[in-house]
């Protein structure tokens, strides 16, 4: 686990809209995600809205992102989940295809979406990275949703106003 993640963004006053679309499957787990993640936009991002969509598994993640993000265009998205790896492929199956369409959306709509689905091996891992105080998901993936939202602000803003590129 690295220790070297991007510095804590300095805090937004702008009204932005946050949503966190989060698994209920292993719920102790993402309701720790949710917990630090929502204190940590409170902090971060006073003044925004954050709207929580509980899911029953991982899996329904992300056809509940897509909803969210056509019908309330939100300024980013969280995803939160905890997969703990069993003795079947299942897991890493889910979470591929959890990263590949998370990503794709992303991409997509031109969006931050946070992926913090994790794909853990033990339950103490996921309690680590849950419930811990030293480090918390949560907390990473709200730093890095209102990094994300400052940038795409600031870029959007020196984007206005130049004409557009010619295609050839």
């Amino acid at each position: 686990m690295s220790q070297y993640g991007p510095s804590r963004p300095r805090p937004i006053q702008d009204r932005v809209s946050i949503a966190i679309v989060a698994s209920l499957y292993n719920n102790q787990f993402v309701q720790g995600l949710i917990d630090a993640g929502r204190e940590e936009l409170e902090e971060l991002a006073p003044n925004a809205t954050i709207t929580v969509y509980r899911v029953p598994g991982a899996f329904e993640i992300p056809v509940c992102t897509e909803l969210v993000i056509k019908n309330t265009r939100p300024d980013a998205v969280i995803a939160f989940g905890v997969i703990i790896r069993g003795s079947t492929e299942h897991a890493d199956l889910v979470g591929a295809s959890v990263t590949d369409a998370l990503q794709q959306m992303a991409v997509r709509h031109t969006l931050p979406v946070v992926h913090e689905v994790l794909l853990v091996s033990s339950e103490e891992q996921a309690e680590e990275r849950c419930l811990g105080v030293k480090i918390n998901r949560g907390t990473e993936a709200a730093q890095v949703a209102v990094n994300m939202i400052a940038l795409f602000r600031k870029m959007r803003a020196s984007f206005a106003g130049q004409p557009e590129l010619e295609t050839a």
